[in-house]
């Protein structure tokens, strides 16, 4: 049964130690939202604790905590919740330090009236849309499940996610068929977990960075691109997924259940999604040798866009800054992959993407801590 939304007015917690801002919020937002506000960190978690909670307001700085830290817990405890940080002490680096930790918009103060409106409007309606599709992959089985209601289940999600995409103003117009997924593909993995939708992401620039040295078409870059994106979207399955959960193996692979390529392979053809997308879905955890997952390929017999994928996963496996990971450098990481060159990885393939990590070396550590575009 496909669920929709038909909750009260959404609640807003404005957390800012000065009363003139504080006061300004409150009048600002109270046609929209129902108020609530404090002004330190400790009784903001005591509030977010007791009271279901939509949107946060949070300053940067607070007399008890830093405001980035308080955000660190509320996205943990309380991962349901939007965050919008308004401050007066920001600067690039914290700003793109907040959206990184899973804060959805950032405004400096003095704010325009305009602006904080549009953005904690906008922040909402994507709370509308991951909400709906939460609600969903942990209620609906049959999305995952091998029978002719999976194709009439994600017929019903795609009408009801576009219907929210829609009433919120959106005016996308989309020229291919698969590229129309992407909002819909990208929140489903934001709402099964923000850090899987930024290392997707991570793993999407990683392989397009290699595809600027292969011989590529432009379809095959178009799918290398959407495939690296959708490698774990088979992961949004399992109800409580959280990507600080996967063990990660000496050699920087993930050792999670095997499930997750077949699920996900399903859902591509579901979808209608490219075949080249659905062979990166299905096979990025093969290896050169023959001893990966799900069917044992080995060498060629593994397609060329599932080797680039396997690559770029293991790399941004180290590198990434994310709960539960020891956080190697660029340098350290390449050494480490190196390693399984002609085991786990192609040895050409390998070597090209170490010449392109070297020479794009000072924006990688970025990488490793950006947040999804």
């Amino acid at each position: 049964m496909i669920s929709v939304d038909s909750s009260p007015q959404p609640t807003v917690l404005v957390i800012d130690d000065e009363a003139g801002p504080r006061d300004a919020l409150k009048v600002i937002l109270r046609p929209f939202f129902t108020i609530r506000a404090t002004d330190n960190a400790k009784s903001a978690l005591d509030v977010l604790n007791s009271e279901p909670i939509d949107l946060v307001t949070l300053d940067q700085r607070l007399p008890d905590r830093h405001g980035l830290d308080l955000l660190n817990d509320i996205k943990h405890d309380h991962p349901d919740v939007e965050v919008v940080i308004v401050t007066g002490y920001g600067s690039l680096k914290s700003a793109m330090e907040g959206i990184r930790q899973g804060a959805a918009g950032y405004l400096l103060k003095p704010f325009n009236v305009t602006e904080l409106i549009t953005l904690t409007q906008q922040t909402m309606d994507k709370k509308r849309r991951l909400d709906f599709l939460r609600r969903n992959l942990r209620s609906s089985p049959e999305l995952w499940e091998m029978c002719e209601q999976q194709a009439r289940a994600w017929d019903t999600i795609k009408l009801e996610y576009f219907t929210l995409y829609m009433n919120a103003g959106k005016n996308a117009v989309f020229q291919e068929e698969e590229m129309s997924l992407v909002p819909l593909l990208s929140d489903i993995l934001e709402a099964t977990d923000r850090h899987l939708l930024n290392h997707s992401s991570r793993v999407s620039f990683y392989a397009t960075l290699m595809a600027a040295r292969l011989n590529l078409t432009v379809t095959e870059q178009k799918s290398l691109a959407m495939g690296a994106f959708l490698h774990d979207i088979g992961k949004t399955s399992f109800p409580a997924y959280r990507f600080s959960e996967d063990q990660i193996l000496p050699s920087g692979e993930p050792r999670v259940c095997t499930e997750h390529c077949e699920r996900g392979a399903r859902l591509a053809i579901t979808l209608g999604l490219p075949s080249e997308v659905h062979d990166i879905i299905a096979y990025h955890h093969e290896r050169w040798d023959g001893r990966g997952y799900p069917h044992g390929l080995s060498g060629t017999n593994i397609p060329v866009l599932v080797r680039i994928v396997g690559i770029a996963q293991a790399f941004d496996h180290l590198t990434a800054d994310a709960p539960g990971r020891v956080c190697l450098s660029a340098e350290t990481a390449i050494q480490r992959i190196s390693l399984s060159s002609g085991s786990h990885f192609d040895p050409q393939l390998l070597d090209t993407f170490i010449e392109v990590a070297k020479q794009s070396a000072a924006s990688l550590p970025m990488m490793a801590v950006a947040p999804a575009a």
